[in-house]
């Protein structure tokens, strides 16, 4: 059994919709060095590939719910998890072994709210095509500019505190594909320090199934609806800095 106060318990929370990868986002937990986690699978209506989770039944907690998008899933996840961290992990992509590790020591000696660390690209076949993705910004200004014109941060790589839902609220449900986004966007205007891990702990998959490709016109139509909004708020806050 886990030290609660050396190993502090980090629930990882994976939205699932018809996946064929989910099983290998679900090992790579199981897989991790960290001892105190807890896997909970938020199967978001899906009509196939639930069978891939039959040999992990044992070990992860599985909730079925209607279909209603990537942000109710993860805030169904949200609400039913008891960790002191929260990570988000999507169902296509993995983590590797010592991710949480060394994202909870960052977390825990920094007094950090909410982080996220650098990603390689890999394809169907895991293998990597592209080596550390991530953005790295010399200055929070430079980070708040880039979020004006892109979303930087992989939302597969980031682990928060219990305490931030409770002080920005949960994601937002009416978004298919940007809610991740406009929460970063929330995040930073109530002045939260987001952290950047500079080290490569998480693969994401780019494949012709993900959503940001099949719905890429929606992407792209709602993250201008979202910039958009908070533009005139983020520019006043590059006033402040």
């Amino acid at each position: 059994m886990a030290n609660n106060d050396l190993f502090p318990l980090v629930s990882v929370i994976i939205p699932f919709y018809n996946c064929p990868y989910i099983d290998q986002a679900v090992a790579s937990v199981l897989n991790q060095t960290y001892p105190n986690i807890e896997i909970l699978v938020v199967d978001d209506g899906s009509t196939i590939h639930q069978n891939k989770l039959d040999p992990f039944r044992s070990r992860i907690h599985y909730f079925g719910k209607a279909n209603g998008g990537t942000g109710s899933a993860l805030n169904y996840g949200l609400r039913a998890a008891g960790g002191k961290y929260f990570a988000w992990l999507s169902s296509d992509d993995l983590m590797y072994p010592h991710k949480i590790a060394r994202q909870v020591d960052f977390m825990e000696k920094h007094q950090a709210l909410i982080s996220c660390t650098d990603f390689h690209l890999i394809n169907n076949f895991n293998q990597i095509t592209m080596r550390a993705l991530a953005v790295k910004f010399p200055s929070l200004r430079k980070l708040i500019e880039a979020l004006l014109t892109f979303c930087p941060i992989n939302g597969s790589t980031v682990m928060m505190h219990r305490s931030i839902p409770g002080r920005i609220g949960f994601f937002n449900e009416s978004l298919a594909c940007t809610q991740d986004y406009e929460y970063w966007l929330r995040v930073h205007l109530t002045r939260i320090d987001f952290y950047f891990i500079n080290e490569v702990l998480t693969l994401y998959r780019w494949h012709e199934g993900m959503g940001s490709v099949q719905k890429k016109a929606i992407v792209d139509h709602e993250f201008n609806i979202v910039r958009d909004r908070y533009a005139p708020q983020m520019r006043a806050l590059l006033n402040l800095l």
